[in-house]
């Protein structure tokens, strides 16, 4: 995109988010859904669609320009960004990386556009952090397959209108090879999404289980048109995934030192700001330290990322840096606030429950620290 137009386009989302957005966050806390006049601005904005290819309707951004964009939608409650997070990221990448030129057409548009939303269905009991391990099961049958099998933790599957869904078609294939990835619209026969999950946090992004009992799809579904390429479907989308967590992480420990230096200057203490205090001081200035270098490491992983010089080591280090930073930087927010950044309906409160689970979706800490590691010995 255009730097003018992408500037124009940075300028307006965070005006819409810092605007609109924000002041609604109580509202969303409150209902534990986004109001509809938000999710339809998002969607003529183009939100649902901006790291989707341009001739599908969306806005095409780069790595580089969609972490930048992230950084700004992450200022906001997390639910926000959820909402069309995996029309742009996991969910629809796969089509974008993997899919049909019918596939593509038939189903990027509707995503771009908010019409539709699709789910990432990968994660499974036992099959978290070790996606090779599915155990959902697509048997041929004619010019179909029927599907069984049950997923969990599944982001926006309430609202779903499409499902990405990893199952295993060979069972004598090696565990990462034996899996394909299928197109599998919701409201068909046999399948069942569960009611929406009780959180810590992130009121307002729904999860839920899912349950297929012999669901037939053509074998049109099959993303590619091939079996056997689900697995290195899934583990391109998360990476670039990654990317995009770890922005909005940055976007998230923006907000939450916001939220800390204005109660150091508001909050008093035998009558004088907090502020003042070198131990209050301390903690500011160890959240921007952390902050800078959490958004300067992002920015360089994108850069990186585009040019393809570094598309695993970047991703999991930026993402198990930043999300282990915006929990630390929500923790000293706590503590900025004192008692009551302990209360309800303070954001310091919230936001440390909504960055939690940073730490642990697109692959947790642990999984990223070896992701790391292997990357590392194989120049040795």
């Amino acid at each position: 995109m255009d730097s003018t137009v992408f500037d124009d386009v940075l300028r307006t989302v965070r005006d819409f988010v810092r605007t609109e957005v924000v002041p609604s966050e109580d509202e969303i806390e409150e209902t534990d859904a986004i109001p509809e006049r938000l999710r339809s601005k998002a969607a003529d904005m183009g939100l649902f669609g901006f790291a989707l290819p341009e001739e599908y309707g969306g806005l095409g951004l780069t790595t580089s320009e969609d972490v930048r964009l992230a950084m700004e939608l992450g200022y906001a409650v997390p639910a926000f960004r959820s909402m069309f997070g995996t029309n742009n990221g996991i969910a629809g990448q796969v089509i974008v990386r993997n899919g049909t030129d019918e596939q593509r057409r038939e189903w990027l548009p509707r995503l771009a556009s908010g019409q539709a939303v699709a789910s990432f269905a990968l994660t499974e009991d036992g099959a978290g952090s070790d996606p090779s391990r599915v155990r959902t099961r697509a048997v041929r049958d004619g010019a179909d397959y029927l599907i069984s099998g049950a997923k969990r933790f599944i982001t926006n599957a309430p609202h779903a209108d499409l499902l990405v869904v990893f199952a295993r078609t060979d069972e004598q294939a090696e565990p990462n090879k034996g899996i394909s990835v299928f197109l599998v619209p919701t409201g068909l026969p046999g399948l069942t999404i569960g009611p929406p999950d009780a959180k810590m946090g992130q009121s307002g992004a729904h999860t839920a289980e899912v349950h297929f009992d012999e669901v037939r799809v053509p074998a049109t579904a099959i993303v590619g048109g091939r079996e056997g390429s689900g697995f290195t479907a899934a583990m391109s989308s998360l990476t670039r995934g990654r990317l995009h967590i770890a922005a909005i992480c940055v976007g998230l420990a923006g907000r939450v030192l916001d939220e800390s230096v204005r109660a150091a200057a508001e909050s008093e203490q035998g009558g004088a700001p907090i502020s003042r205090f070198q131990l209050v001081q301390a903690l500011l200035a160890e959240s921007q330290a952390e902050y800078y270098a959490g958004r300067s490491m992002v920015l360089e992983a994108a850069r990186e990322y585009d040019a393809g010089t570094d598309t695993r080591l970047a991703p999991s280090s930026a993402k198990l840096f930043c999300s282990e930073m915006v929990s630390r930087v929500a923790d000293r927010a706590v503590q900025v606030h004192g008692g009551s950044g302990y209360m309800r309906g303070v954001p310091a409160e919230r936001f440390y429950r909504d960055a939690r689970v940073f730490r642990i979706y697109e692959g947790t800490s642990e999984v990223q620290k070896l992701i790391i590691a292997k990357q590392l010995l194989r120049s040795v």
